[in-house]
């Protein structure tokens, strides 16, 4: 065992009483050996090692190099800003936790789980046991949230391999609570090291990073986390003069996965909470710094090639100002002395969308015309409750001309032996890479439609269009059928009856970056060291809004996880055993509408010229950076820097006294 939670051994029982039975009856002797939890005194010689294959407990290091950091910084009259950071481990926290039950059908073993990955699931599982992917069928129904935590595969093969075992009975597995806490997947810990060396006109020299990530003890998405990290910091705030290392450590912690934001929370609480202190080191307002040193108009990434076509980060930062009235409060909140105090603070981000360059992209559509006139609609991408479904339908429909999006029936429930394949949720991929395959799909149904409709109503194609659910006429606007009346035309047609259908893979070879800001304001009670989130603002360019509504959802959500980041939630280590304290909804603080004020989301509207419909991510920015726009509003209010996260009453307590504003 390398962690607490880690599996011992399966019980497979009748029903739940008999195996939690034979669960307590199994007698189990340990040895207790040394361990560690922190990835820095895991990387040191004589740290007990996890694996034998990975030295000094180190995973993957990987180095970053742009221009000549060594020789930048003996430039006279640079500025120093250093900084550590610290960001905590983190559960999901998803409404249902993970499940999965299998069972063998015609020799061959179905799967039905809580995952977002059903098609890469299937692989694994097939791999796992040594079967055809063909014997594999995995079905995704309806599921109560992921995050990330189900972007893995779990316990599925261990549950297809139990049935085996069973002689193909259905075998069901179920996390508890407690469970998914430890056993599951939890959010990297990464502590961040950066130096920057500042001209007195505010410039960027040069500057230095280092990221050392907890990885728990087990790889899961390894050490890709925080290499997207580093990646980020020289895209955020360019530098002609950058130099980054990161380490990804094995830990006897939980196993560290995906998570929502996939490392750049926790890079984003270090850059901006370190641009707030690289901006009073050379006397410019947050403001004035972020204006000179963020990333500008025509910036093309040497690695994906994104390219930021608009002034995305003036035009969020100048409409969230507005919205929570900044400079107003900026000036009522300055030189305050007593023991409760106000701030506002403010943080920036850049996402990317999807993975391209650093992995495959792809994305398959199936269309089928029926006979209402009506369409059905298969990806093999997931709906797990951001409302994708719904977008689809919509971009479906508009492609098509149909009257209504809920003309489009989308086949939510992922099934291997049904839904083209596509590699499922994750990355804030769907809208943009689902998007591709769908218009393509959507336009060769069209043409099949209008070819059709050519030999019924003798009618050129490139004279006719489908308008509201209608064959029309180009040229005057006359009606000539309806799609209903077209469909039933051709499935009952004697002489050429056809089913029409479409399908097509698409593969995306493009990336896009979105933009956005938080901006929250608070009131630290500093003798209490107590925090109030008063007013908080997240900004969004997420290009074209499919579904205005889903997408301020959308950010509420994210928002909601970025608030418990900054204040609350962290999963606690007990370090004289490594056993988690706090594995249960009682004592893991998860933030609530009860902590939250009125969230407020705004968005521009910058149309994404690489994407099918002008799209780009939406589904993790929301959580990147409302945690660093409160610890920089707490820094304005009390002038203290708090570098770790959660910023709870303990860490301010420390800090406060350290600062002097409480006295023994």
């Amino acid at each position: 065992m390398r962690y607490y939670g880690d599996d011992v051994c399966a019980v497979i029982a009748e029903n739940e009483v008999a195996a939690m039975q034979a669960v307590r009856a199994i007698k189990v002797e340990y040895e207790e050996l040394p361990f560690v939890l922190d990835a820095q005194e895991a990387m040191k010689d004589g740290a007990p090692q996890l694996h034998e294959r990975f030295p000094n407990n180190v995973l993957k290091h990987t180095t970053m190099a742009v221009g000549n950091y060594a020789e930048a910084i003996q430039e006279p009259g640079l500025i120093k800003a250093e900084g550590w950071y610290d960001t905590p481990t983190v559960q999901h926290c998803h409404i249902e936790n993970h499940g999965c039950f299998c069972y063998e059908e015609n020799g061959r073993l179905v799967v039905t789980s809580s995952t977002q990955i059903p098609h890469i699931v299937r692989r694994i599982v097939g791999q796992a046991l040594g079967r055809p992917w063909g014997d594999i069928r995995i079905v995704k129904p309806y599921i109560g949230g992921g995050f990330g935590n189900k972007q893995d595969s779990l316990y599925e093969p261990l549950c297809a391999w139990c049935c085996t075992q069973v002689g193909g009975r259905c075998v069901r597995f179920d996390c508890s609570r407690e469970e998914t806490f430890v056993s599951n997947r939890v959010r990297h810990a990464i502590r961040i090291h950066i130096i920057s060396w500042l001209r007195k006109d505010g410039t960027i020299a040069a500057k230095k990073v280092e990221c050392f990530s907890n990885q728990g003890a087990y790889a899961s998405h390894g050490h890709s986390i925080v290499a997207k990290a580093l990646g980020s910091f020289n895209q955020h705030y360019p530098c002609p003069n950058f130099e980054g290392d990161a380490y990804t450590v094995f830990t006897n912690r939980p196993a560290a996965g995906a998570m929502r934001g996939y490392g750049m929370p926790q890079a984003s609480f270090a850059d901006e909470s370190h641009a707030e202190e690289c901006a009073k080191a050379v006397g410019m307002t947050p403001l004035d710094y972020r204006w000179q040193n963020l990333m500008k108009p025509g910036y093309v990434d040497g690695f994906s090639h994104n390219e930021l076509y608009e002034d995305s980060y003036r035009q969020c930062m100048e409409k969230g100002m507005k919205a929570i009235g900044y400079e107003e409060k900026v000036k009522a909140y300055a030189n305050q002395t007593g023991p409760i105090r106000r701030g506002i603070g403010l943080a920036t981000f850049w996402y990317n969308t999807a993975v391209y360059p650093i992995s495959l992209e792809t994305s398959s559509c199936r269309l089928q015309l029926n006979l209402d006139g009506t369409v059905n609609l298969q990806v093999g991408e997931t709906e797990i409750g951001q409302g994708a479904d719904t977008a689809y339908a919509q971009m479906c429909a508009e492609t098509l001309g149909l009257s209504d999006y809920k003309k489009v029936h989308v086949l939510s429930c992922q099934d291997t032996d049904v839904t083209p394949t596509g590699l499922g949720a994750y990355a804030s991929r769907q809208t943009f890479t689902a998007g591709f395959s769908i218009r393509q799909t959507a336009e060769m149904l069209k043409k099949k439609i209008l070819e059709y409709a050519c030999e019924v109503t003798r009618q050129a194609t490139y004279n006719m269009n489908i308008i509201d659910s209608n064959i029309v006429r180009i040229t005057d606007g006359r009606v000539l059928m309806s799609l209903s009346e077209l469909s039933m035309t051709a499935q009952y047609n004697a002489v050429h009856s056809e089913h029409i259908t479409a399908e097509s893979t698409y593969t995306i070879r493009n990336n896009a970056y979105s933009f956005g800001c938080t901006f929250a304001e608070v009131e630290v009670d500093i003798p209490m060291c107590k925090v109030r989130l008063l007013h908080i603002v997240n900004v969004h360019d997420c290009g074209r809004l499919i579904n205005p509504a889903l997408a301020e959802a959308q950010v509420h959500g994210g928002m909601s996880m970025g608030i418990g980041y900054g204040l609350s939630e962290q999963l606690l280590f007990d370090p004289k055993t490594g056993k988690p304290l706090n594995n249960n909804l009682l004592d893991y603080k998860l933030s609530t509408f009860m902590d939250h004020p009125d969230i407020e989301a705004e968005f521009v509207e910058n149309y994404e010229p690489t994407s099918a419909y002008g799209t780009k991510a939406l589904g993790e920015p929301p959580a990147c950076s409302p945690a660093p726009a409160i610890r920089n509003a707490i820094y304005q209010a009390t002038g203290v820097a708090i570098d770790q996260a959660p910023i709870t009453p303990h860490i301010l307590f420390a800090k406060f006294t350290e600062a002097g504003l409480i006295q023994d």
